[in-house]
């Protein structure tokens, strides 16, 4: 009953409106502060103070003190995947039950939303799904379960190819190494935890992808279209 009644409670937090807008914008892998949080859910300062407060207790949040503010980030990759997760099924959902008024939704208002952006802390959208898909038909990634991936050793010779922190990623002993996120633009899983992570840093070090100054989005740069086509086989 223990466990029905803390889902029940999740459930109820990231189900109100406004803390569902809160959620949605820390999707950036980004710390924000209470102010940010408060004008994303169009709520005032003291209620978004209640909000956070309630979702810091319940784990889904983590905040830090930082001079005068107070900046809040998502918890743990786990909660960012069940937040994507989420995100598909209200996806799937508007579709079916709006019919042409679901043509509203995010992705399909922003297509450079739907193009690339990050989730959490990994790659998202036609490019997550670009590198997921060529890591599979590669045989560099099998699954393993039904929510996870298994990197094969064509897989970890690949990545020290073309400069993925293997090692860093298998030192993150706290959460998943390579998971299945289901992708709520795609409908199709892309690649997270530890090994999406590096993955993801190895695009922005080497300049193949830039993070806009706001947002999730993410732009895909040159050398990045070059580097799909050279080292992963796969073409946006």
């Amino acid at each position: 009953m223990t466990t029905v009644n803390a889902l029940s409670e999740v459930a109820a937090l990231m189900g109100d409106p406004a803390r569902a807008a809160m959620l949605s914008l820390l999707m950036d892998g980004r710390a924000h502060t209470a102010s940010d949080l408060a004008l994303a859910a169009g709520v005032t300062a003291q209620t978004a103070s209640g909000h956070l407060g309630r979702m810091t207790e319940a784990n889904l949040l983590a905040a830090r003190a930082q001079g005068r503010n107070r900046f809040y980030r998502l918890a743990s990759g786990d909660v960012a995947h069940a937040i994507e997760s989420l995100m598909a099924l209200a996806g799937t959902r508007a579709q079916s039950t709006a019919g042409a008024a679901s043509r509203s939704a995010a992705w399909r208002r922003d297509p450079d939303l739907r193009f690339c952006r990050t989730c959490y802390d990994h790659l998202a959208g036609q490019v997550g799904i670009a590198v997921t898909d060529s890591l599979t038909q590669h045989g560099h990634l099998e699954p393993k379960g039904s929510h996870d991936w298994k990197l094969t050793p064509s897989g970890e010779l690949f990545c020290a190819r073309v400069g993925v922190d293997l090692g860093g990623a298998r030192q993150a002993t706290t959460r998943h190494f390579a998971r299945q996120c289901l992708d709520w633009s795609e409908r199709r899983p892309h690649i997270s935890g530890a090994l999406g992570s590096a993955i993801a840093d190895t695009f922005f070090k080497k300049g193949w992808a830039e993070k806009l100054r706001r947002g999730r989005t993410v732009r895909l740069t040159d050398s990045g279209r070059r580097a799909l086509a050279r080292d992963f086989g796969a073409s946006v």
